[in-house]
């Protein structure tokens, strides 16, 4: 290229950006952007960016997070609406990531770009960037190569870009709101809490309710009607609520429960279970017997001609959905000051979360919740329980209702009333039949096992063989064991110490650990036709061991999707 010809490119970039420096005038601004995945423009997902007296306007008034840059004030502003109420965070332009500049200039929608850099949280983040539009900002306004250009094009670790598709004048009257002066002021770690807070529904089912063991506690009677009464039943050992679900669970959302729990006098690992009842009136639940005896249960009678009340679903009674195993610790908390050691900073509570989305019905309104720890202590423990719902990634329209269906649960959650351990697999099988009606997708069985008892050569401390059958076909084998209860030696102060260095809490055991959970196991039985089914639960239990009888708590529920026209 001569001289002369190079002039000339000049001259025309020169003029260019002087006709758009006039028709973008003093009226506020409208850049539009597109998203682009490698290489392929996403449909609907565009960016706009508005910029007027000093403010780029990065999302529209109904978003519940908003972002602006604020060039008056040098800064980026969050608000944030939340139960109500506006909050906003100010992140200082000079605190922002600096960038590093190279000489690598584009040319988009005629506008000459300069070309910068940035590293952050191990990604690269490529800018083009202009002063020739009239209008500040970017629409990824953490990564500003200046405080008087607007961003173009940004790349993405190379295979994500943003990039402008149009930049037109609009009226005013299309500016969003900007309302800082009336929003709180609050730090940014505090925003960043409320942003993911803002994002899902909770809902508290209970808030620091003891579950202990006292005989002044007297049976009571349920209100159907009443969503707001803590209930506690056999001596203390069981708390129970009616629930309402959210609107959220219909569409779709994921559920989460967490439950905290923490030692209030007692000083041992218990089993624990959070379970449902979602009572029909075709049949009944443990309700009945919480409220009136456990003679309102079946009876399970093993080869030994021992009974089991109320471990088998049947046509007229369904077991209670064991939605989250769970096992306290040795006495976090209450026992932290009893047993101080250096260089172990005790715990303050044993905290569990686990998805239980497929075991919350999807035809339903209402559940009860309750949550269960075997113990015998005055002081027992605290618990306190939420579920999250978050919104789902899919088509609501297209969500089909979740199906749940209890088969099985030895968890003697009616101890105190007389419910056996589960120790029928010294001498038997658990059998169960079952009905399949329409069609169910993606079904599967959630089979939950945990071996108890027995001292160091019972079934807690030995490995043992868990079977399942249906109609004679072995289905799934497995043998339940931990080798990682060490890892949570500092929610147990009160666990015993050995003369060779170890804890009782560090030992390994048949699949659960002092202060953790124990999810299900995922059988699928997507080749189950419609109609009756058979199951068989066999394990390889172990004699007893002089005052000391081994048992197994072992829970199933089949799961699946319907469709909603179904």
């Amino acid at each position: 290229m001569n001289n002369k010809t190079a002039l000339k490119c000049m001259l025309f970039a020169y003029l260019f950006s002087a006709m758009a420096l006039e028709v973008l005038g003093s009226n506020p601004i409208k850049v539009t952007y597109n998203r682009i995945n490698n290489g392929k423009v996403i449909p609907n997902s565009e960016i706009t960016l508005i910029y007027h007296n000093q403010i780029a306007y990065l999302d529209k008034d109904d978003a519940k997070i908003r972002q602006f840059m604020d060039f008056s004030r040098k800064q980026n502003v969050t608000i944030l609406k939340y139960n109500g109420e506006l909050y906003k965070a100010n992140t200082p332009f000079e605190t922002l990531t600096k960038p590093e500049f190279k000489n690598n200039q584009d040319t988009i929608m005629g506008y000459i770009c300069d070309y910068a850099w940035f590293f952050s949280f191990s990604n690269k983040i490529e800018v083009w960037f202009t002063e020739q539009t009239g209008a500040k900002g970017s629409p990824y306004s953490a990564y500003l190569p200046g405080n008087k250009v607007l961003a173009l094009k940004i790349v993405i670790n190379g295979n994500r870009t943003i990039l402008a598709d149009s930049i037109e004048e609009i009226t005013e009257e299309s500016i969003p709101e900007y309302p800082y002066e009336i929003a709180k002021e609050i730090s940014i770690p505090e925003l960043e809490e409320l942003k993911i807070k803002s994002r899902y529904v909770t809902l508290k089912i209970f808030n620091e309710e003891t579950i202990n063991f006292d005989n002044a506690i007297k049976p009571t009677k349920t209100n159907d009607t009443d969503t707001s009464t803590v209930y506690h039943f056999l001596k203390g050992t069981i708390t129970l609520k009616k629930i309402k679900l959210p609107e959220i669970h219909e569409k779709g959302a994921r559920v989460f429960a967490k439950l905290t729990s923490w030692s209030n006098g007692d000083a041992y690992d218990r089993t624990g279970s959070v379970f449902i009842v979602s009572p029909t009136e075709e049949k009944s639940s443990i309700l009945d017997a919480l409220q009136y005896g456990l003679d309102r249960l079946p009876v399970y009678t093993d080869n030994a001609d021992k009974k089991y009340q109320g471990i088998v679903s049947n046509d007229t009674f369904d077991t209670p959905i064991e939605i989250m195993r769970f096992f306290t610790s040795f006495g976090v908390r209450d026992f932290n000051t009893r047993r101080v050691i250096n260089n172990y900073p005790w715990k303050d509570a044993a905290e569990y979360k686990q998805e239980v989305t497929s075991v919350i019905p999807g035809d339903v309104d209402e559940i009860w919740v309750g949550v269960f720890i075997g113990n015998y202590d005055k002081g027992g423990h605290k618990v306190s329980l939420e579920f999250d719902f978050y919104p789902s990634f899919g088509d609501e329209e297209k969500m089909a209702i979740q199906w749940v269906k209890p088969i099985f649960n030895t968890v003697n959650i009616l101890e105190m009333s007389g419910q056996n351990y589960g120790r029928l697999f010294k001498t038997d099988t658990l059998k169960a039949t079952f009905d399949l009606h329409g069609n169910i997708d993606d079904l599967q069985l959630l089979f939950t096992s945990t071996g108890h008892g027995g001292w160091g050569q019972g079934d807690e401390f030995v490995p043992k063989l868990n079977q399942v059958f249906i109609d004679g076909v072995k289905v799934f084998t497995v043998v339940p064991w931990r080798t990682d209860c060490a890892t949570y030696r500092l929610y147990n102060p009160a666990s015993g110490n050995f003369g060779n260095g170890m804890s009782s809490s560090d030992l390994s055991r048949s699949n659960w650990c002092p202060a953790t959970l124990t999810p299900p196991y995922l059988i699928p039985l997507d080749r189950l036709q419609e109609g009756q089914h058979t199951l068989k639960v066999v394990i390889d239990q172990g004699e007893d061991e002089g005052g000391s009888f081994s048992h197994w708590s072992v829970s199933g529920t089949l799961t699946g999707q319907m469709n909603k026209a179904e």
